[in-house]
């Protein structure tokens, strides 16, 4: 990794006590695990936004992206539905990981079990230019599957 860290104030909500605030798994770890502050089971085909009992304050330029974690999602079907989610760094509610079960059976979520990742990101605000006609590539209007790869496609 390069460069110090980006500080990120966070806050500690009354359910939360006691639990690991995030953190990375391994030096070379792009995520944070963030953990369940609640026990919870999602039935298979369901919804559920998590709570992780902390809201933070993300420094202006940056956002928190979501991640599923890869172990669930291959092993029971758990996923984020919006991956990667954003956090924005005006936002100072609760951090809740939104979670659906794809899996055939319900699942059990302990408080203290990890559930997502989190990574810190910068971001890049766009303008728009809007114009008559863009410039011509190779591609051109070419969409879904136009590149090849898979022959069923």
């Amino acid at each position: 990794m390069s460069g110090a860290p980006v500080r990120v104030a966070v806050r500690r909500l009354a359910h939360g006590e006691g639990l690991d605030l995030p953190s990375y798994a391994t030096d070379g770890a792009a995520g944070m695990d963030v953990v369940s502050a609640e026990n919870v089971t999602i039935e298979a085909g369901a919804r559920h936004a998590v709570a992780t009992g902390l809201s933070v304050a993300i420094p202006a330029g940056y956002e928190i992206q979501v991640r599923p974690r890869s172990g669930l999602a291959f092993k029971h079907g758990i996923t984020v539905p919006n991956t990667p989610g954003t956090i924005d760094s005006d936002y100072r509610g609760e951090l809740k990981v939104l979670l659906i079960n794809h899996g055939n059976e319900s699942f059990a979520i302990a408080r203290g079990d990890r559930v997502a990742q989190l990574v810190l990101a910068p971001v890049t605000r766009a303008s728009w230019d809007e114009v008559e006609e863009l410039d011509a590539t190779g591609r051109g209007s070419g969409g879904f599957g136009s590149t090849g790869g898979h022959a069923r496609l």
